[in-house]
């Protein structure tokens, strides 16, 4: 019994090795899903200050633009440049001479000097002493000759005598603002850019909502916008004569005035 138990004692056990407890994975609760946010309802912008836009009292400009221009063509069926010209050179000699001048002041002018110095090549070889003389009276006199010699030297080198017929080279000549371009590509190629803006066109536009703008390459960009283009050229003479005759800058005849109702300014 004592070796059977001495046996038994001296065999040993290999242990089983138990498996390390797994700690059991606690059940996620469900999110509930995130409340969303309502967006924030966005406030309307504040109006800006001073007085309100022209254009925002106009809701259709093309149809007053129509309107004025059938009123104006009834009033002034014979309407025409009022500047004197027998060709392309003279009428971008006489649209120059006539910046801070009245049309009639460079008509009695401009027969003398075309006389004198009949085409660009007359006024490139000139002294400039000469052409200064010639059209002192219309103001500005040192300024204009420069650009009349420096217009007539420019169509001789670059475009052989002739005045171009796009915008884009015209104002490259010196003196030829888009106003003058307009006025030249109008009368001479009847093919203007777009509307021309003088300090009338400018004035009255603003009184009849048609331009809420000051700056002339604006205002233009705002008439091409509602005036028909078959009427570019002839609008911007129609509105110089009712702003001669009726619309005076310094004394407007209201009460004589046939686009009176069209009128923002009164309100």
């Amino acid at each position: 019994m004592a070796a059977t138990s001495k046996k038994a004692s001296s065999t040993k056990k290999t242990p089983v090795k138990k498996k390390a407890a797994t700690k059991p994975v606690p059940k996620t609760a469900a999110k509930a899903p995130a409340k969303t946010k309502a967006p924030a309802k966005s406030k309307p912008a504040p109006a800006p200050a001073g007085p309100v836009s022209a254009l925002a009292l106009l809701p259709d400009r093309q149809a007053k633009a129509r309107a004025v221009i059938k009123a104006l063509r009834a009033e002034f069926p014979d309407t025409q440049c009022s500047l004197e010209h027998g060709d392309g050179w003279q009428l971008l000699v006489a649209t120059i001479l006539s910046a801070q001048c009245t049309d009639a002041r460079v008509n009695q002018v401009t027969p003398g000097l075309f006389k004198r110095f009949p085409k660009p090549a007359e006024f490139a070889r000139a002294p400039i002493e000469e052409i200064e003389e010639a059209i002192r009276s219309t103001g500005f006199y040192h300024n204009k000759a420069k650009s009349l010699q420096g217009a007539a030297k420019a169509l001789i080198e670059n475009y052989g005598g002739k005045l171009p017929e796009d915008i884009d080279e015209l104002v490259k000549v010196p003196g030829c603002g888009r106003k003058t371009a307009n006025v030249v590509l109008g009368e001479v190629y009847g093919k203007p850019a777009g509307v021309v803006v003088d300090t009338h066109v400018g004035r009255i536009s603003r009184k009849l909502g048609l331009t809420d703008q000051d700056d002339p390459v604006k205002v233009e960009r705002q008439l091409n916008e509602c005036v028909p283009q078959a009427d570019w050229r002839d609008f911007g003479h129609l509105v110089i004569d009712h702003g001669r005759k009726t619309c005076v800058a310094r004394g407007p005849k209201c009460d004589d005035c046939g686009l009176f109702r069209w009128c923002v300014a009164r309100a």
